[in-house]
């Protein structure tokens, strides 16, 4: 008889846990990141798996910015810096305790692209209630550049449309 209270006990702590687990994962609007000194938000519902930092091979005759091709669990995927992207620049060296922060996020398997993006350092989950301020796009910003927002403290963090960016022909076109 214990045993079946103390079943119907658990049961009811998963009940609530998974509510719980539910609520927190509808407030949770974006993916916080670094990269190149600025900070990203990429939305939830089009970032894919997280992966450590694996060497990507080199790719001959491709834009600076494609760091080349990695095996992620077994699919491969092209690998993009998302710093040296956005700002057009060729990447700097990375020291190997840079490289120890760096993460792979991979885009959501529903845009139907095997890219990660090469980022500086996770920041976490955030919600609207992060954030203090909002502006809208610049005109003369990326078109996958969503609203800027500013946080508690301060510090400016651009969101960024992955699906816009799958479907950019700049983002597509990797050869040199």
């Amino acid at each position: 008889m214990a045993n079946r209270q103390a079943l119907r006990e658990l049961q009811s702590r998963l009940a609530d846990r998974l509510k719980a687990a539910k609520t927190q994962a509808a407030s949770a609007s974006w993916l916080a990141v670094e990269a190149g000194g600025t900070k990203y938000l990429f939305p939830l519902n089009q970032s894919g798996e997280i992966f450590p930092w694996v060497s990507a091979q080199n790719v001959p005759y491709t834009q600076a910015w494609f760091a080349g091709v990695a095996n992620l669990r077994g699919g491969l995927y092209g690998v993009v810096d998302l710093a040296s992207f956005v700002s057009g620049k060729t990447p700097p060296p990375r020291s190997e305790l840079a490289r120890t922060e760096s993460r792979l996020v991979a885009l959501n398997s529903a845009l139907e692209i095997n890219c990660a993006l090469q980022i500086d350092k996770l920041a976490g989950l955030r919600n609207p209630e992060a954030f203090t301020d909002f502006a809208e796009k610049a005109p003369d910003s990326p078109e996958f550049f969503g609203h800027s927002y500013v946080d508690a403290n301060g510090a400016q963090w651009q969101e960024i449309n992955l699906q816009l960016l799958a479907q950019q022909a700049h983002f597509l076109t990797i050869s040199a």
